[in-house]
């Protein structure tokens, strides 16, 4: 009966075998270079489920493409290489690669990735642990920290701008001082925690009652795919001023607005301890009574520069009159050395002014448009000089965004006589 039990629990309710993790490979001490001669412990840790347990779980070690001949859970190695192990049923771990060194001096960095807002440590080591005196160290070729004995290099909040090729020098005393030695160069790579947010529209909120409607807003970023886990935070942002602090939902509703004016807003993801900040582009929002069209609100603007409300020129070209044709019906001709008789007069044709009336109507309404998106322009640079002293630790890049109204030129008619 147990071992029926066993058999049914064994197989999944649909029908297929159970997918494992990929199991993790971990280096002891955690350095990437050694000298040679000496020896690093590599472990492979996987999920197991508890059922599989019941028989022996064995691991399979590989060398490049080489299989070695050893099944335990932890080995010891001394040979340069890519190491990768393997549980029963789960796929291949990510590599390590090991490097061997017979120079005097070697830089070890950290085997795991370091992501942005990560303590990146490493360290110059002498031959044997000898003590390095005049250390340097150099960030892809430029002097970053200088020691005057051995000691290690920390980068306490590690961003995109760290990555780079790092290199160490040093004197050491074998029994003199020598000369300066140099490792040989070591690449590294600040992983990107989470990509730049976009904000975009997620629909509105109709009003009811005496609740006012408004607009849904979501910042929107990915985690890389190791860090998942890690939980993030969101702020929004009119222009440069905040208008909702550091919360864990990444939506914000914006009230209507009560004038018929442009809006900007952003967001900024960070981190629960804010050792890592990135913002979205602006995203430029319509004024009350204007449609909301998802596909043009959704996209953000290119760049991560503030919005420009420049209006593009508009034409305001006088309408031309349409000419009269020189007909000439064909009557009696005058007589001879005689004016011609004065006959009734013709109909007129329509004088500029009345043709033009029904034209200027849309220009005054696009000019008053304009007086008023350049009031809600004036208002946000006093809006901004105030939030300067009320936000002196928090500067927003922006730049003046200036409204321009192209008058149209009227041009002359010459009439010959």
């Amino acid at each position: 009966m147990w071992e029926l039990a066993v058999l049914l629990l064994l197989v999944p309710s649909s029908g297929q075998a159970a997918t494992l993790e990929k199991p993790i490979l971990s280096l002891h001490p955690p350095w990437t270079t050694i000298f040679k001669g000496e020896k690093v412990t590599l472990r492979c840790d996987g999920y197991h489920p508890l059922l599989l347990e019941l028989r022996p779980i064995s691991t399979l070690w590989y060398l490049g493409h080489l299989l070695l001949p050893s099944y335990k859970k932890s080995i010891e190695v001394h040979t340069p290489g890519v190491y990768r192990c393997q549980t029963r049923g789960a796929p291949v771990s990510d590599p390590i690669h090991l490097s061997v060194s017979n120079d005097w001096l070697i830089l070890q960095v950290p085997y795991a990735a370091v992501f942005e807002g990560e303590p990146l440590v490493m360290r110059c080591r002498g031959w044997y642990d000898k003590i390095v005196y005049k250390l340097h160290y150099y960030h892809d070729g430029q002097p970053v920290r200088y020691f005057h004995s051995s000691a290690n290099y920390t980068v306490p909040q590690a961003r995109a701008s760290d990555s780079g090729r790092y290199q160490c020098s040093g004197t050491m005393r074998i029994p003199v001082e020598s000369a300066p030695m140099f490792s040989a160069k070591v690449a590294v790579t600040v992983q990107e925690l989470f990509q730049a947010p976009v904000l975009r529209v997620t629909g509105r909120v109709e009003a009811r009652g005496a609740a006012f409607g408004g607009v849904v807003l979501r910042c929107e970023t990915r985690l890389h795919p190791q860090k998942r886990d890690t939980p993030l935070q969101f702020a929004f942002y009119k222009y440069s001023r905040p208008v909702r602090r550091y919360d864990w939902d990444a939506e914000y509703t914006v009230p209507e607005p009560g004038v018929e004016e442009l809006e900007s807003y952003w967001c900024e993801a960070a981190t629960a301890t804010r050792s890592v900040r990135k913002r979205s582009p602006w995203l430029q929002l319509p004024g009350r009574g204007s449609p909301l069209d998802l596909a043009s609100t959704t996209a953000p603007v290119p760049g991560n520069q503030p919005l420009s409300f420049r209006k593009p020129p508009v034409s305001r070209s006088v309408p031309s009159v349409p000419s009269v044709p020189n007909v000439t019906s064909a009557g009696p001709p005058f007589p001879a050395g005689g004016a011609p008789t004065a006959g009734p007069p013709a109909c007129a044709p329509p004088t500029p002014l009345r043709q033009t009336a029904g034209a200027l109507k849309p220009d005054v309404a696009l000019l008053l448009r304009e007086m008023q998106l350049l009031q809600g322009l004036l208002s946000r640079v006093v809006l901004e000089l105030k939030e300067t002293q009320a936000f002196p630790g928090h500067t927003v890049e922006t730049s003046t965004s200036h409204s321009a109204v192209s008058q149209g030129t009227p041009e002359a008619t010459t009439v010959e006589s």
